[in-house]
């Protein structure tokens, strides 16, 4: 699929996303405050009755205005300007709220309307039986003017609880988001690696045609009678030929390994391997190209335990991996240094090196497979971005661990950490 197209679908998809989401936040803000004004309604409703029954109880009359006043979202205070009896009064505010199907717990407090002091307060819970209510034991005042206040804690939760559907379908429309969301995040990562798929097949083709070329080249020299007559051409041309050979085995056996890797198949043949020896080795194989720098390696072998059980032919590919990347990655003669440590149950091996260094943004992604640190258009070095993916995949089977310090134009120091034999 082209970015173009993927690119259409992700913007269409986030704007119906959003679209629904703020249609859906409008209608169950709508329907909220729908159900908060019923409420409101029906609780003014009830302690009006509330108060009319008490007026009639003390042989007052009704005030010509409304004595509930509701002061917040959830509490409210009727004037009575009268005696209040404490149970009585919990016992009509139930009957009025059970009558009119309030389920909302509640507090209430009788004031003075001299001090403005609470006399008594309670929390009536939802669940008190009637019968538990009228047998209370609570106060009563006389020749007192008071007021009371009711007040709903939980009246969010309550109404919130009434929206049934509303609920229902904001968690539907909450699982389309994430699903919506998932689905979005495997689309990008299938075009990221397709993309990385495309570099690695145009970089794997550019590595092998190089050397096809040379070989072919060389070939059509050989063919040449005279060239017998010609002992020192005829051994720079077999030279080439055997050189571009061995790097052809050496990209093939990467390939290899890279599909070894996918399989979760490593393979580890482990032995006790002196360390020391593989670093040598590794030296050996990339003495090569390290002239054809002028570069120069030196060793700091501190480590007294250098002994570890591992499979000798992938640990020298790690050591091999990291110093040839050292040496293709700086702009200048070479310079590299290996060291070796021991402690904890530890053996540290560091490469360190005087190359180009690596970003902060790049060092988390370098040990990815197929991850090359962008260089623009300029394609000098060479690789298939699978040296450090097989590094790390290596050192990790083997129950260790790889860090990497690095900054741009000051070098890099790759540290293995493996436990010792």
């Amino acid at each position: 699929m082209k970015s173009s197209s993927i690119r259409f679908i992700v913007i269409l998809g986030t704007l119906c996303i959003v679209g629904i989401t703020i249609t859906q936040i409008y209608w169950v803000r709508r329907a909220f405050d729908l159900k908060e004004g019923e409420f409101e309604r029906t609780v003014n409703a009830a302690l009006f009755n509330v108060a009319n029954q008490i007026f009639a109880i003390n042989n007052t009359p009704s005030p010509a205005m409304n004595p509930v006043k509701q002061v917040s979202t959830n509490y409210f205070i009727v004037m009575v300007n009268g005696e209040v009896d404490a149970s009585l009064l919990e016992f009509l505010l139930r009957s009025e709220f059970e009558k009119r199907n309030i389920n909302a717990d509640f507090e209430y407090g009788v004031y003075d309307c001299t001090s403005e002091k609470m006399k008594y307060g309670d929390y009536v819970p939802l669940q008190t039986a009637k019968e538990k209510v009228t047998s209370k034991k609570l106060p009563a005042w006389n020749h007192y003017a008071y007021y009371f206040g009711v007040q709903f804690p939980n009246r969010e939760a309550q109404l919130i609880n009434q929206m049934g559907i509303w609920s229902f379908s904001s968690v539907v429309l909450l699982v389309v988001i994430v699903f919506f969301g998932y689905t979005l995040f495997v689309i990008l990562k299938q075009k990221r690696l397709s993309e990385i798929q495309k570099d690695f097949i145009n970089n794997m083709t550019h590595e092998f045609k190089t050397p096809i070329s040379t070989i072919a080249v060389s070939t059509e020299v050989l063919k040449d009678p005279n060239i017998v007559h010609q002992p020192e051409r005829l051994l720079n041309y077999t030279t080439i030929i055997e050189k571009e050979n061995t790097r052809l085995k050496q990209q093939v056996e990467r390939v290899l390994q890279m599909a070894r890797l996918d399989k979760e198949d490593i393979g580890l043949k482990k032995e006790i391997v002196d360390v020391h020896q593989v670093i040598q080795d590794a030296i050996r194989n990339t003495s090569g190209s390290l002239q054809d720098k002028h570069g120069s390696i030196s060793c700091d072998l501190r480590a007294t335990q250098h002994t570890i059980e591992a499979d000798k032919l992938h640990l020298t590919n790690v050591l091999y991996n990291l110093i040839d990347n050292a040496i293709k990655y700086c702009k200048t003669a070479p310079q590299i240094l290996l060291r070796t440590s021991d402690g904890h149950k530890n053996l540290t091996l560091e490469i360190e090196d005087n190359g180009i260094g690596i970003s902060p943004e790049d060092q988390k992604r370098v040990f990815q497979k197929f991850y090359r640190v962008p260089t623009g258009n300029v394609h000098d070095v060479k690789g298939f971005g699978i040296g450090l993916n097989y590094v790390k995949s290596i050192i990790e089977a083997h129950k260790g661990n790889v860090r990497l310090e690095s900054e741009l134009g000051s070098g890099s120091t790759f540290r293995i950490s493996l436990p010792l034999a």
